[in-house]
């Protein structure tokens, strides 16, 4: 044992260090292990500042409109990214938005306030960036002046209705996620015959080759024919829910329109409109999905502000509101019966307090009523 300790004895001495055992006196402090006896030259470099305020720099320029993530985490990889001249090789690197980011020759600004929108999918399109088949996506038909967006969820080939937008990625995570308590309502037109048994089985949970669906409410609206229309509501939001929890009753969907995503409404967007949500409706809505879903360091950003009329009474916000008494409802020449286009089982859309259409009910001066036909 006592020679193994003596044999072992020169190895300790660091790499870097010159001289023979025994040599210089000056030289035996910088040969000691640990901190304390490191050269001051051989010190790494200065210890980084206080970034626990910060953000993530891949969420961070997600949020400014670059990239996805996952593109921005390829960026860097790649060191097309600098934060203040020092070329960053890491994405665990976090910025507060007083430095000066670049990506490649681009200056990045800082990320605008969270923002949604309400989009009515028509059908057809597919709910994706890219599609490898080459089929048309719904960003090949929103509108350019929108800035990049992403979608809380999707919605199929075949099935319309209402879709949100946002520029947050983190909003988007959060409002997707089942433990935000959200509810889906659907209105689904399906061939077969609806009985209160096969209501009663979607009301106690139903499983589908393995699949263990959550308890889903439905309400037959009314027959036409060998179809029926019925409101369908649900939490979960699986991938072709409705579809494959009715086809398990011999119930076939051959049309689907989503009408409502928690406190959002289709009500009266038609098919490819965008409209935005106010910011302070979208606080009022879903501020507390700011803190404690998929994004707990998120705090409620409030939008620039810019002046903006007040709304008028019989306008629609695409909010959810007390419900009203129902009217009679008004009739319009040439319109297609209400089996082919009615987004609700009541037959007027429901109203709520924003909208475009002034409370004196009268067309403005720039739009004209057409003669029916």
């Amino acid at each position: 044992m006592t020679e193994r300790r003596e044999t072992g004895r020169p190895r300790s001495k660091p790499a870097g260090a010159k001289g023979r055992p025994g040599g210089k006196p000056g030289n035996k402090p910088n040969h000691k292990p640990g901190p304390k006896g490191r050269p001051a030259a051989a010190r790494g470099p200065a210890p980084e500042a206080d970034w626990s305020e910060g953000e993530r720099i891949a969420k961070y320029l997600a949020r400014a409109g670059v990239a996805s993530r996952r593109e921005v985490e390829r960026l860097i990889v790649e060191g097309k990214v600098t934060v203040d001249g020092r070329k960053l090789t890491s994405p665990a690197f976090k910025v507060t938005g007083k430095e000066l980011i670049r990506v490649g020759r681009r200056t990045i600004s800082a990320p605008e306030a969270t923002r949604v929108w309400r989009y009515h999918k028509p059908s057809g399109l597919i709910t994706t960036n890219v599609d490898p088949e080459g089929r048309r996506t719904i960003f090949d038909e929103l509108p350019r002046t929108l800035p990049r967006v992403m979608t809380v969820g999707r919605l199929d080939l075949t099935t319309e209705g209402l879709l949100l937008l946002t520029n947050d990625g983190a909003l988007a995570r959060a409002l997707e996620l089942p433990a935000s308590g959200l509810e889906r309502t659907y209105r689904v037109r399906a061939h077969g015959t609806v009985t209160p048994e096969k209501i009663e089985k979607l009301a106690q949970g139903i499983t589908v080759e393995g699949v263990k669906y959550q308890p889903i409410r439905a309400v037959l609206d009314r027959e036409t024919g060998a179809n029926n229309w019925l409101t369908v509501t649900l939490a979960e939001g699986k991938k072709r829910e409705v579809r494959r929890a009715l086809e398990s009753l011999d119930l076939m969907v051959n049309r689907l329109i989503r009408v409502s995503y928690g406190p959002f409404e289709l009500v009266d967007l038609k098919p490819g409109q965008v409209d935005e949500v106010p910011p302070d409706l979208l606080a009022q809505a879903v501020g507390h999905l700011y803190e404690g879903l998929g994004g707990g360091d998120i705090a409620p950003r409030k939008a620039p502000a810019t002046p903006r009329k007040p709304a008028s009474k019989s306008g629609r916000s695409g909010l959810k509101t007390a419900p009203r008494p129902a009217g009679k409802p008004r009739g319009k020449p040439g319109r297609k019966p209400d089996e082919e286009w009615s987004t609700s089982a009541e037959r007027s859309s429901p109203k709520s307090r924003l909208g475009s259409k002034p409370s004196s009910g009268k067309l403005s001066a720039n739009r004209k009523r057409s003669k029916p036909r």
